[in-house]
């Protein structure tokens, strides 16, 4: 069987290292889920995590030409736990009525047209 990446297979745990977990496809072809791509989050001991002989269900996310590596991962097939976007709440605009703003200016403004008239 050639695989392709994305696909959705089923394996069997062979091996497991500090640094990620051996799956047999069947075949006698071998993949590699990266301590990166067991789970979200950080992963102390993968063997808390994994048991050898045991079925899991991997997706397949690089396979290398060359060599006939095939990179898997358990973790594209989970998904995030994220909390909900706590909701907006609607906020009052307060706009001032009474209209003083400008009734200031106009008291300045002989003032400065004065100091400006005289810089002339």
């Amino acid at each position: 069987m050639t695989y392709k990446i994305g696909m959705v297979v089923e394996g069997i745990i062979t091996g497991v290292q500090p640094y990620g977990v051996f799956v047999s496809l069947g075949d006698g072809i071998q993949g590699l889920i990266h301590i990166s791509e067991c789970d979200h989050g950080f992963i102390k001991d993968l063997s808390d995590y994994f048991k050898l002989n045991e079925k899991v269900k991997v997706k397949v996310i690089d396979v290398d030409e060359y060599s006939g590596k095939i990179s898997l991962s358990v973790r594209a097939l989970k998904a995030i736990d994220t909390p909900e976007k706590p909701k907006r709440l609607k906020k009052k605009h307060r706009y001032h009525k009474n209209g003083d703003g400008f009734l200031a200016l106009e008291k300045a403004m002989p003032k400065w047209i004065n100091v400006a008239l005289k810089d002339f």
